[in-house]
């Protein structure tokens, strides 16, 4: 009778997992994001594998630099925790964190599948005491399986072009070595994950995917410093103490650019904020020249109070990211995109050049048309819906050719807006700093939508 219980509790066990494992968040995912993500991880797992099995057991010389780089890197995670849980509140996007330092030293000084140990021990360690639990465990396998792979083709590089690794660079081969390596490591990664990211995200843009132009050069130089760290290795693993110093500092230096960026952008559609705004917008104000006039855009997103009240407040901040990311598709890199609170968003466009007021129309024609097009998928309890039929009402101004000042042109740009709600919402009305309301010939309002 007891064995008979027992069996049926270890099989009510072995569901159990079972049953588990099916509920993984990662199978939530479209099916062509979740087959890449476990593509990417099973071939980190055969490479590392086959590596082991090819490959002899490593010596006193290779255990000794793998428990160094191990604890250096728990050290320096250890000192650093509290910086790093702030960065990860705070960044948006793509997070670099310093732990290459010790994952790409291991690349130059370790046999690949040994360098792989280190990146897996070092990621465990800063999910465990860092990530979880805002950061799902598939998401830190999938980041642990591109720095492994990253790790292996780097190491594979310095092996091919300086030959066994762990010893001292002695000649500009081996640096040109390090140097290709690098390269090789952080095209890896950074492919990989950039590539997931643009699957799974309807609209990617270069920024989102591949992430700001100072995540990249910090990369680089964290990298940098992990090369100086193998070179310390190799000549005296004392000198590994001299790195910590630095990262630590470069550790805090990112904190403050990051605490500044995130003062500066709003939570929910990570536009700049009403007071972020105001400020770069007055900074470019005054740089421009009469030659160079700005434009100014006021746009409102129409009969937004129905859209919560219809489908909840969740749904409506999706439609506000999703409103927000067609306003940054129909501008350029350096025009000023914020939120200024509610359903309202603002547009500064610098360089409109001779045509002036008629390119500032176009860009909000482009802006209406791109709104209207919209198709927000919301969840809810009876499945998904989606959003559609979303309008917005534009007003315009712009400066003057003997410069303006932002609050004239917004109260101007504010006043057209009011103009095309009057004339049935969905439109488009441009004002100049001459009059207080001018309706662009060029806009006339197309049928109001709802």
């Amino acid at each position: 009778m007891s064995s008979d219980l027992d069996q049926r509790v270890t099989l009510r066990e072995l569901w159990s997992r079972a049953w588990t494992v099916r509920s993984w968040p990662i199978w939530e995912m479209p099916r062509r994001v979740a087959s890449s993500i476990v593509l990417v991880e099973l071939t980190a797992v055969a490479l590392v594998v086959t590596g082991l099995v090819n490959s002899p057991l490593p010596g006193a010389g290779t255990l000794f630099h793998l428990a160094v780089l191990c604890g250096f890197g728990l050290v320096h995670a250890e000192i650093a925790i509290g910086v790093e849980r702030v960065r990860q509140r705070v960044t948006a996007g793509n997070h670099v964190d310093l732990s290459s330092v010790w994952t790409f030293a291991a690349a130059i000084v370790l046999p690949p599948s040994v360098a792989a140990f280190v990146a897996v021990v070092l990621q465990t360690h800063l999910w465990l005491r860092v990530g979880r639990p805002r950061v799902a465990l598939y998401r830190n396998v999938f980041s642990t399986a591109t720095i492994v792979l990253a790790c292996v083709a780097a190491s594979n590089v310095v092996t091919s072009v300086n030959g066994p690794t762990g010893r001292m660079p002695t000649d500009a081969t081996d640096l040109a070595g390090y140097g290709l390596a690098l390269l090789v490591y952080t095209t890896v990664n950074t492919g990989l994950v950039a590539g997931a990211i643009a699957i799974s995200t309807p609209q990617p843009d270069l920024t989102r995917v591949f992430g700001q132009w100072d995540d990249s050069m910090l990369e680089i130089a964290t990298l940098s410093v992990g090369a100086l760290a193998a070179v310390a290795l190799a000549v005296n693993p004392w000198l590994v103490l001299f790195v910590l110093p630095p990262i630590l500092v470069l550790h805090r230096a990112v904190l403050v650019r990051h605490l500044e960026e995130a003062a500066s952008i709003d939570g929910k559609t990570g536009l700049l904020n009403a007071a972020a705004w105001h400020t770069r917008a007055e900074r470019v104000l005054r740089r421009g020249g009469s030659d160079d006039p700005r434009g100014v855009l006021v746009v409102d997103l129409d009969h937004f109070k129905a859209v919560n009240d219809t489908f909840g407040h969740l749904a409506g901040d999706q439609v506000l990211v999703a409103v927000a990311g067609a306003l940054r598709a129909e501008v350029r890199e350096r025009d000023l995109v914020g939120r200024f609170g509610g359903e309202e968003f603002v547009v500064l466009l610098a360089g409109l050049g001779v045509a002036g007021p008629a390119e500032l129309t176009t860009v909000a024609e482009r802006i209406r048309r791109r709104v209207a097009d919209l198709r927000v998928e919301v969840p809810t309890p009876d499945g998904p819906l989606s959003v559609t039929d979303l309008s917005v009402s534009i007003g315009g101004a712009v400066s003057p050719e003997d410069g303006g000042d932002l609050r004239d042109l917004l109260q101007i740009a504010d006043t057209a807006l009011y103009a095309a709600k009057r004339s049935g919402r969905n439109a488009v009305r441009m004002g100049t700093a001459h009059a207080p309301q001018l309706p662009s010939s060029m806009s006339e309002p197309p049928t109001a939508a709802g």
